[in-house]
């Protein structure tokens, strides 16, 4: 297969454990990594071609999924954390020295997603990780250099791969951003 998507869909998904409670993340640094506790289960996981989430090396696809941001602590290296882009919707909060993402969180109480910090998983040694659902954002993999001529089968793929391609959020997810809107405006 010449499609990779990300190392840990390329490799098989396996399914979520039952009751598991999180993990620790982990950047890449070899020494003094920051380390990230997540105590819950995530939510929403996905593979994201946007060009704002860190993607491992090689890979089309960040993977991404949400849990509670009271759930999230770093526990280790915290002085080497910055924010990657303080004018995003989404802060995202990676090592100063191997770049790596963290965690994501929103601090706008307004947004649909307040509540809810954006984690990779594949960070964690832990198995248990709910897996990636979908993907998002497909067609933002070729702002990042993906050959256009290519997306078909990228598109298959993925969908081969039991991850429905969208070029925005799934679903329910997009019922979910509506839905507040609505009643930001009053209409529910």
């Amino acid at each position: 297969m010449s499609t990779t998507i990300h190392p840990s869909v390329d490799k098989g998904m396996t399914p979520a454990a039952d009751n598991f409670s999180g993990g620790t993340l982990r950047c890449k640094c070899s020494s003094d990594p920051v380390e990230v506790s997540v105590s819950s289960q995530c939510a929403h996981n996905h593979v994201c071609g946007c060009t704002k989430c860190w993607k491992p090396d090689g890979a089309l696809f960040a993977q991404i999924a949400v849990v509670p941001s009271d759930s999230v602590k770093v526990t280790k290296n915290e002085d080497k954390l910055k924010v990657v882009d303080s004018s995003a919707a989404i802060q995202r909060h990676a090592c100063s020295e191997c770049g790596v993402h963290m965690y994501g969180r929103i601090e706008n109480k307004d947004h649909p997603f307040f509540g809810l910090d954006f984690v990779h998983t594949e960070l964690s040694d832990e198995s248990g990780w709910e897996p990636p659902q979908f993907a998002a954002f497909v067609s933002s993999i070729i702002e990042a250099g993906a050959d256009p001529d290519k997306m078909g089968e990228v598109r298959r793929h993925l969908h081969d791969t039991g991850l429905e391609p969208y070029d925005c959020l799934s679903p329910t997810l997009m019922d979910v951003i509506a839905t507040h809107t609505a009643k930001q405006k009053g209409v529910l």
